[in-house]
């Protein structure tokens, strides 16, 4: 998503003419090629690594795909060197993308960062590969700035690309239409992740909750671009066989639906995993408890380097709990229903985590200035490219 709205406000600075983008020069177009999804490649961007190849989650889990990363790092590195493209953009995904960097700082491109590395959160040595190889960090968190900066890293806040997300124009009965929902029942939103390790480790645990919580609830759960609706749906079934081994009765049933932000705000609550979801889930005002799960050695490797408070990114832009964190060993069926009894009902539980949830909205408008988020990213990107330009 935010690679694509960035090209889309990069074109559109080069369609009105803007002095600063490419010199001024009239006659100028600008094209994309790289790593990126179905949403880049409707964009107008040349696949050269599907990002779908690059999904992987954890210290363990990387280590059986290097091979095939290793192959896809080289091919991408390989295009550049044939297009000698005036500048390379890095979207997140920092195991591979910081390496790509050093590789354009050495061949002589300057290297932009947007959506950066989480360094803060763990392994904040790492600063030093941004300060080194990248020449300017678009971050999308207010408190990033501050901290890439008082470690020599010229960052600047240009706000949330998902901050002005307005709420989706289908209704609630045109939604429970499409979907075989029941509009007279709450809705429970399940977001395991964009992964399928991740969403092998977190589903089962959420099947479970869902068992416990019961039919007087509908259940929908968004599947991912990244994730196929049958790979799911194998998943769910597992689970349902396994529970029905065991002697207990059929679950509710759980809807599968293509896009997260209706299902998130015509929700009840949602379960929610740890990552851009829980971001989502806040733009939609929708309460929810956070969920994660990683397998036990890349749990132990990684958290003594966790250097932050919260694991949840709405927690951490807030500065303090505003949505409850069950993480590992805490993440279970128990205590996410547990959990969830407190903010399905109207009462002091849930008016205070929605009112959370809109500081958090707000904080994350500040830095665009008005515009998108990606509009302020495509000027700073664009006077780069002019200053390239001109030599």
């Amino acid at each position: 998503m935010y690679g694509a709205q960035l090209m889309q406000a990069l074109e559109a600075r080069m369609a009105t003419g803007d002095s600063g983008t490419f010199g001024g020069r009239a006659d100028a177009e600008i094209t994309f090629f790289g790593a990126g999804g179905e949403r880049m490649r409707a964009a107008g961007c040349e696949i050269v690594v599907d990002a779908k190849d690059l999904a992987v989650v954890g210290i363990t889990e990387i280590v059986g795909h290097l091979p095939k990363i290793l192959g896809l790092y080289k091919k991408l590195l390989r295009a550049a060197d044939e297009r000698r493209p005036d500048l390379a953009v890095m979207i997140d995904a920092p195991a591979f993308n910081w390496r790509v960097a050093r590789q354009m700082r050495r061949r002589g491109i300057p290297v932009v960062y947007y959506v950066c590395p989480q360094f803060w959160a763990w392994r904040q040595g790492r600063v030093k590969l941004l300060r080194k190889y990248v020449d300017k960090a678009l971050v999308i968190f207010p408190f990033e700035e501050k901290f890439y900066g008082d470690r020599g890293v010229d960052a600047t806040f240009v706000g949330h690309p998902l901050a002005d997300l307005p709420a989706p124009s289908v209704t609630r009965e045109a939604y429970a239409a499409e979907f075989g929902l029941d509009a007279a029942k709450p809705w429970i939103t399940l977001m395991p992740g964009s992964r399928r390790k991740e969403v092998r480790m977190i589903l089962p645990t959420m099947l479970e909750a869902v068992r416990q919580l019961g039919s007087a609830y509908e259940f929908v759960l968004p599947v991912a671009r990244t994730l196929e609706a049958a790979f799911v749906r194998t998943l769910i079934e597992a689970q349902e066989s396994a529970m029905d081994g065991r002697g207990k009765r059929e679950g509710p049933r759980i809807r599968l639906v293509p896009d997260a932000l209706p299902s998130l705000y015509h929700a009840r609550a949602a379960i929610v995993a740890s990552g851009t979801a829980t971001v989502e889930a806040a733009i939609m005002g929708t309460p929810f408890t956070m969920v994660y799960r990683v397998s036990p050695l890349t749990y132990a490797l990684g958290k003594p380097r966790v250097k932050v408070p919260y694991y949840a990114m709405v927690n951490l832009i807030a500065g303090e709990q505003i949505v409850p964190e069950l993480v590992q060993d805490k993440f279970t069926a128990g205590n996410v229903v547990e959990e969830m009894q407190r903010i399905l009902p109207d009462g002091e539980a849930r008016t205070r985590m929605i009112a959370g949830l809109a500081r958090v909205k707000a904080r994350l408008k500040q830095g665009s200035g008005g515009g998108h988020p990606s509009e302020k990213a495509a000027g700073i990107i664009g006077e780069m490219l002019g200053q390239i330009r001109r030599g």
